[in-house]
C-alpha cells in the first residue's frame, strides 16, 4: 500500500531525456471505478508564482514506467521546438 504523501515526496523523471519534471501535486482519480487516471505534476523554477503561473504536465497513468523508491519514471515527450536557418 502507498500513500499519496509519499507520491508527493519523489521525483518525476522523464525515461526519454532524463529531464527531472517536479513532483506530484495533484492525483486525478476516477470515483467510478476508482483508479487513478493521470498524475499531475507541479513545475518548479518560478518564484513563489511572482514571475507567472507554473504549467502543470499531466500524465496519464499507463505512462508511468516505475515506481521506485526515490523516484518516478515516466514516458513524457516535451515539445520540441525547430529552429530554421536561412
Amino acid at each position: 500500500m502507498v500513500k499519496i504523501s509519499d507520491f508527493q515526496t519523489k521525483d518525476v523523471v522523464s525515461v526519454s531525456d532524463g529531464k527531472k519534471l517536479g513532483n506530484i501535486g495533484d492525483i486525478d482519480i476516477n470515483l467510478t471505478n476508482g483508479k487513478i487516471e493521470a498524475i499531475i505534476i507541479t513545475g518548479g523554477g518560478k518564484m513563489l508564482g511572482f514571475f507567472g503561473k507554473d504549467e502543470e504536465v499531466v500524465i496519464p497513468w499507463r505512462n508511468i514506467v516505475k515506481i521506485g523508491a526515490d523516484v518516478i519514471l515516466v514516458r513524457y515527450q516535451t515539445k520540441v521546438e525547430t529552429t530554421y536557418e536561412e
